[in-house]
Formats: structure tokens, C-alpha cells, sequence
């Protein structure tokens, strides 16, 4: 392949949000014990029990995510694909959408998780559960059951497993095309791939050139 930035434009993708739309039948996830427990879905008042609540809950989310391969996770989950994470119908019992945030907070304090359109690293504790303006309470957030520093090793395992340095590669082509298949980051989301190809840039093992869906990524 050359070595000079020639991407050629990505093709229409039918499905621009992957990771909402594409869940398996919900009886292949297995729920954990606790989950089909009532107090599960109330939040505690000790504040030792609250925080091992949080833990299991974002427990459960990254596993439900993981295996479903969702990225981006919406809290106003009512009647969407992945309504039965905070909402179990054979208990009668649902997560509120208060408390599902604080749930997702507790996980971007840790790092796994982050408010769609909030700039990475942007700090801890200060304006939580704020949308990436400052305003209403963020409803969407990336759950990092990969963070974009592990998508990166990946990407860079492959890239040295396949001989890739010094070629360049569509963006498209990396999530997308035949080569990757098989990959864990086949299918990727487009923005947490930008998420990752920019650890890379800044370690200098890569340089991203075009613009929004012309581009492509050259590999060191």
C-alpha cells in the first residue's frame, strides 16, 4: 500500500450508531444474583452500602456492554434495546434515571465511563453529571468496558502483527474493512476510534490526515 495519505471517502454506513441498535436477544446475558433482588434498584442510604451498590451496578454495566458491544449508553432507556439493564420487568422494579446517572458518575470517576461530547481528562468531581456545556445532567455517556488507551494497544498490536508501520489506512477501513476482521476493534465505534488513534498520536506512533469522513491514519 502507499505510503503517501491517499484515503479514499468511506462508504455509506446504514447503521451510523452501532452500538444501539445491534443487542442480542436479551436471554443471552446473564444477569448476576443481585440483579433479580429488589433493593438492588433502590438506592441505599449508608453510605458504605451505596458504594458497594455502585460497584455492582457498574459491574453489570460494563459486563452488559461488553457483550453487547455498546460504547455510547443512553440513560432514558424506556423502550430502547437495552431497557432490561436498568429495568427488570419480571421483578417490576426499575432504576431511576437519577440514580442510573449517579451510577454512570461513580464510573467516570473511575475511568470508565465519560459523558459523550465532554473532552477527555477535563477533570474529576467538578460539574458531575453536568452535560459537556455546564447545563442539563448528561443522558449519554461512552462506558469504557475498553478505555480508548486498551483500543490503542490493540490497534498497535495489529498494527505491528500485520507489518502495517508506514501504511496508510482509512479510519473506515480499520472498523470496516476485511483486513480487521476478527479484531475486537472491527466494528468500533467511529469516535472512540478517534479516542484511541489519538493515544497513538500523541505517543508519536501515528498521524491522522483528511477531514470527518476522508480520513486516514499513517502508522510508526
Amino acid at each position: 500500500m502507499s505510503s503517501t495519505p491517499t484515503p479514499t471517502p468511506k462508504p455509506t454506513n446504514p447503521n451510523p450508531n452501532p452500538s444501539s441498535s445491534t443487542l442480542l436477544p436479551s436471554s443471552s446475558f446473564d444477569f448476576p444474583r443481585e440483579y433479580n433482588f429488589p433493593p438492588f434498584f433502590t438506592r441505599q442510604t449508608n453510605l458504605t452500602t451505596l458504594h458497594a451498590q455502585h460497584e455492582q451496578w457498574s459491574s453489570l454495566v460494563l459486563s452488559y456492554c461488553r457483550h453487547h458491544r455498546i460504547y455510547r449508553l443512553p440513560l432514558s432507556y424506556d423502550s430502547t434495546p437495552h431497557e432490561e439493564l436498568f429495568h427488570n420487568r419480571r421483578l417490576g422494579r426499575a432504576l431511576r434515571l437519577a440514580d442510573a446517572r449517579e451510577v454512570l458518575e461513580y464510573m467516570r470517576r473511575e475511568g470508565r465511563a465519560e459523558i459523550v461530547g465532554e473532552a477527555s481528562g477535563s477533570g474529576d468531581g467538578a460539574g458531575a453529571g453536568a452535560g459537556a456545556g455546564g447545563g442539563a445532567p448528561a443522558d449519554v455517556y461512552w462506558v469504557y468496558w475498553r478505555t480508548p488507551e486498551e483500543w490503542a494497544a490493540l490497534v498497535e498490536s495489529w498494527v505491528e502483527e500485520t507489518a502495517q508501520k508506514g501504511t496508510v489506512l482509512t479510519l473506515y477501513e480499520l472498523t470496516e474493512g476485511e483486513a480487521t476482521r476478527g479484531t475486537e476493534f472491527h466494528g468500533l465505534d467511529p469516535d472512540l476510534l478517534q479516542k484511541a488513534l489519538q493515544v497513538l498520536v500523541k505517543r508519536g506512533k501515528a498521524q491522522i490526515f483528511g477531514q470527518e469522513d476522508q480520513q486516514g491514519v499513517k502508522f510508526f
